[in-house]
């Protein structure tokens, strides 16, 4: 076993480590904060089936977005389109036998999820420097995260078209990983970037603007219902000052 096949196995340990840890204390810090006011925006549904089919709405269409801009929304969710649809196809590699939907989405993930991703990442990014308003609330690390991103699906699309690499024999290592039998992994350039990236990406997810994903179900904007008048609204602090004196 090669010193490169044990690296990229314990930076794939370490990075699903910090994945899953790191997001679920964020998920449970998010679970905790208090929301002491009624603060839903409008127009805001009266009951707990109309706040989830809301939810639902804007996870899948990004409606408030649309709403806002619809040159954001397209870019937008074309990239969120292709990343799922990726990320999807992405699962025949931790699998044997391939379950049946991750087989018929492949030449979607191939063809058109791939560059949908690049072309929404791009019109982001280009609205970052030539939209003056979105310029001058962007960070450094708008853009880094953007930059990782785009290298990723790149580097991604580059194996598939441009310089082909050994599919059979990354699955091979990923499904080892999984069953804690390290196998050797191809020492082609373009992949160890690849999967560098991706490792990257895993470990700055929970620390990174990039968490907005689980945080939307947490957001008192989005997940209360307009029932202030019918029902009162105690946050869970001052429920417990309550019972303590």
């Amino acid at each position: 076993m090669t010193m490169l096949t044990i690296f990229y196995a314990l930076l794939f340990y370490v990075a699903t480590l910090v994945f899953v840890v790191g997001l679920a204390l964020k998920i449970r810090n998010y679970s905790k904060t208090p929301a002491p006011l009624k603060i839903p925006t409008g127009p805001t549904p009266k009951t707990t089936a109309g706040v989830a089919w809301r939810l639902a709405r804007e996870v899948v269409f990004f409606e408030s977005l649309f709403k806002a801009s619809k040159w954001t929304w397209i870019f937008g969710w074309a990239f969120h389109a292709g990343l799922l649809v990726v990320v999807l196809s992405h699962l025949r590699y931790f699998q044997e036998p391939v379950w049946l939907p991750v087989v018929l989405i492949q030449p979607f993930s191939i063809y058109v999820a791939g560059f949908a991703m690049v072309a929404g990442l791009a019109g982001l990014w280009a609205r970052r420097w030539l939209v003056d308003r979105v310029r001058y609330i962007s960070t450094p690390s708008d853009h880094l995260h953007l930059a990782l991103l785009l290298a990723i699906a790149l580097s991604g699309l580059t194996m598939r078209f441009v310089l082909p690499t050994d599919i059979v024999a990354v699955k091979v290592f990923m499904l080892g990983l999984l069953r804690f039998d390290w196998q050797p992994l191809p020492a082609d350039p373009i992949l160890l970037v690849h999967l560098a990236l991706v490792a990257l990406l895993m470990m700055i997810f929970p620390i990174s603007k990039l968490l907005h994903a689980p945080a939307l179900f947490f957001s008192p904007s989005l997940n209360q219902a307009d029932n202030a008048r019918e029902t009162r609204h105690i946050s869970a602090w001052a429920s417990a000052l309550d019972k303590h004196s």
